[in-house]
C-alpha cells in the first residue's frame, strides 16, 4: 500500500513539473518585416576590423549579453524571463541574413527587442556590434 501511495505521489509530481515547464516555455517569434531601405543596407566596417573586438564586443556586452548571453546563443541571465526566445546567433539560418536585416533587428527593435537607436547612436558602434554577432558562428 506504501508502496503504491508513493508510485502516485511520484507520477503526480513528474506530470506537474513536465505540465510547468511546458506551460513556461518559450516561443519563437514570427517572422521579422524588415523594409527594403533595411534589408540593402551594408555595413560599414568589414570583416576583421580591430572595432569589431573592441568596440563592438564591449557595445554588445553592455547592451546585447543579458539577453543574448556571452556566446549569443540566447541564454543570457534575462533570457529565461522573456516570452519568446531570443534565438541562436550561431545558426547558420542567422547568419545567413543581410547585414541589414540584422541591423534592423538588433537596432530598431519589435515586441520584446527594444529599440537601440537612441541607446547606441554612433552608427560606427551599431556596425561594429553587427560584426562582433557574425563572429559568433559555428
Amino acid at each position: 500500500m506504501k508502496t503504491s501511495i508513493k508510485l502516485a505521489a511520484f507520477i503526480f509530481t513528474a506530470i506537474l513539473f513536465v505540465t510547468a515547464n511546458i506551460s513556461m516555455a518559450q516561443k519563437a517569434g514570427g517572422p521579422w518585416t524588415i523594409p527594403a531601405n533595411y534589408k540593402a543596407k551594408k555595413s560599414t566596417i568589414k570583416a576583421g576590423d580591430a572595432s569589431i573586438n573592441t568596440v563592438g564586443k564591449e557595445t554588445y556586452n553592455k547592451h546585447c549579453k543579458s539577453c543574448h548571453g556571452s556566446k549569443g546563443l540566447g541564454d543570457g541571465p534575462k533570457a529565461a524571463s522573456l516570452k519568446t526566445s531570443t534565438g541562436d546567433f550561431s545558426a547558420a539560418k542567422f547568419q545567413a541574413q543581410t547585414d541589414g536585416e540584422l541591423y534592423y533587428m538588433s537596432f530598431v527593435g519589435r515586441d520584446e527587442m527594444p529599440n537601440f537607436e537612441k541607446k547606441i547612436l554612433d552608427e560606427a558602434d551599431r556596425w561594429a556590434v553587427i560584426g562582433y554577432i557574425r563572429t559568433m558562428k559555428k
